[in-house]
């Protein structure tokens, strides 16, 4: 390696360093951090018609981190085509939006190494269609969101038929309209749904959920500081119980991923 190239490399290095912490170095300044959230409906998010006001599940963590940075959380609401772009083009300084881990995910972003939750997807499908496993799934169409990890088994495992919309409510639209036999999204969202005599004809029939995956906090490349920091805030959390006290009181039912969490880390 020539002195040039050497050079350059350390540069490259030094920026990188230089970005990653200044991250946590803009939020201090700020006395804010700028949280993305998916606002797809109880119990992870939703917006007070009256007040404008973000509530929910997801506005609740990015609260607790605010407060556990000192500083004020503002929540930037997301969609799951959009998520990704906000925060590598720093619109956003976290994502907490329903982003559950997968490899491909963490190849082109950072996440906190402890999951704050374990959730899986859910079929919501019209009442007396017949499917009762999801292998009757294959060949169907099947409503998601795009970028949704659920597409890759649907696919791959159960051979449905994919149709991707741009938001949740989108998905829930042309599934009320006959666009698809099931829609497949983030399961507590799928039953909440079931209280809502909007939805008295559709069950979730399918035994078990799909590929329940890790629910954690994502970062953007390289910011090890911020990580660190956030990684430090979420382990407190399972060890204080504010994850299972949170997930109680907004509706969102601790899973016992979850509680094996808070037993672990409580005895720590």
């Amino acid at each position: 390696m020539n002195l040039k190239t050497f050079t350059a490399l350390g540069l490259a290095l030094c920026a990188g360093l230089a970005h990653a912490d200044a991250t946590l170095d803009k939020i201090q300044q700020r006395h804010a951090i700028s949280v993305g959230v998916i606002l797809s409906g109880p119990p992870f998010g939703t917006i007070d018609p009256k007040t404008g006001e973000h509530l929910g599940y997801n506005v609740e963590l990015a609260k607790g981190i605010g407060q556990a940075l000192g500083v004020e959380a503002r929540t930037v609401s997301v969609l799951a085509p959009n998520r990704v772009q906000f925060l590598q083009q720093g619109k956003v300084d976290i994502l907490i939006a329903n982003m559950q881990f997968t490899e491909e995910r963490a190849e082109i972003l950072d996440y906190v190494p402890t999951p704050y939750e374990e959730v899986g997807g859910a079929a919501l499908i019209r009442k007396g269609a017949g499917i009762q496993q999801w292998a009757d799934l294959k060949g169907q169409p099947v409503c998601v969101s795009q970028g949704s990890n659920f597409i890759k088994p649907l696919q791959e495992t159960y051979g449905a038929q994919i149709k991707a919309f741009r938001s949740q409510s989108e998905s829930l639209l042309s599934l009320r309209g006959n666009g698809c036999v099931a829609a497949v999204h983030v399961s507590p969202t799928m039953h909440a749904l079931l209280s809502d005599a909007e939805w008295a004809g559709y069950e979730i029939p399918l035994p078990g959920d799909l590929i329940p995956s890790k629910s954690v906090i994502w970062i953007r490349k390289g910011e090890h500081d911020t990580q660190a920091r956030l990684d430090a805030i979420v382990k407190g959390w399972h060890k204080s119980g504010f994850l299972i006290a949170l997930g109680e009181r907004t509706g969102m039912a601790p899973s016992q991923a979850l509680r094996d969490l808070h037993e672990q880390f409580s005895h720590e």
